[in-house]
Order: structure tokens, then C-alpha cells, then sequence
């Protein structure tokens, strides 16, 4: 069997990838702010077999970098060694949304148990009329498992 290589988008394929995309993890997305500075973020997300998305209130001001700037990168990894990590460049893309985002309410059933995730939407509704979907199509995939796959300056 063939290796896949680094930022081939079919490491997407492998179960450490699939098993963090399906994970309660929150993603990391890291962008450039408005003043050229790096933020990171931690965000729920939804992987729906081809893209990450994404959802924020309208006035997240996260929109207003990545409408300035949509090249972002991703990370999921766990706390168990040995560490899984997934590593994901792309660009974004920005939708507005009446009501709650569908993605987003499938991430609240996956991170939150029923109830809870019923409570939080109810909850949300009242709060927000609209949201951002924000959809990142994986351009570039890294896959480290500490086991096989390792960070490149330890690789041989």
C-alpha cells in the first residue's frame, strides 16, 4: 500500500483523520486579523464529507478578517498520547443564514448529548435571528499520529 503523502487531501480518508473530524474536539482556526497579526480560534465544527463548516453570530468579529483575508488553516488534535493531529489549509467562504445554521445544529447534537444540545439551540434561537456559515474546502492536509506519521523534523 501506497503512503499518502503530506497535503494530499486523501489523508482525509484515513481513520485518524476520520476519527478526529467525527470527534466533540473543537477545531482550531487560526487567520490573519484586519492589522496583519495572527489569532487563533476555538470553533465548533461540522465535517460533511467534504468541507469543515463552520457557524458565528453576524457580528463575530472574525468575519470581517476572514472577509479581508479567507486564507485560513485548521487543526484537530486530541490530549491522548500518542497525539492525533489533523492539519487543514484552505480558503473560506462566508454565507449568511436566516436562523441557525444546519451544520451548526448537527455539531451541537455531536458535541452536546440531546437534551443539552436541545436546550442550547432553544436557547440560541432567542438570541440570534441570523448566522455566518463559514465553509473551508481543504486545499492542503497534514496527518500526524506520533505512531507512523511524524512532525517533519522528526521524520526520516
Amino acid at each position: 500500500m501506497e503512503r499518502v503523502q503530506q497535503g494530499n487531501l486523501d489523508l482525509l480518508r484515513h481513520p485518524a483523520a476520520q476519527e478526529l473530524l467525527h470527534s466533540r474536539i473543537p477545531a482550531r482556526m487560526a487567520y490573519i486579523w484586519t492589522d496583519g497579526t495572527p489569532r487563533v480560534v476555538p470553533i465548533w465544527f461540522h465535517w460533511n464529507g467534504r468541507e469543515i463548516v463552520m457557524a458565528t453570530p453576524p457580528k463575530a468579529p472574525k468575519l470581517k478578517a476572514l472577509a479581508r483575508n479567507p486564507k485560513v488553516s485548521l487543526t484537530i488534535d486530541d490530549n491522548t498520547f500518542p497525539h492525533k493531529v489533523l492539519l487543514i489549509r484552505g480558503t473560506a467562504r462566508l454565507e449568511s443564514v436566516q436562523g441557525i445554521v444546519p451544520e451548526y445544529e448537527a455539531a451541537a447534537q455531536r458535541y452536546f448529548d440531546a437534551k443539552l444540545a436541545e436546550g442550547w439551540l432553544k436557547q440560541l434561537r432567542g438570541m440570534v435571528s441570523s448566522m455566518v456559515r463559514i465553509t473551508i474546502t481543504p486545499e492542503w492536509v497534514g496527518l500526524l499520529d506520533f505512531e507512523t506519521r511524524f512532525p517533519s523534523a522528526l521524520a526520516s
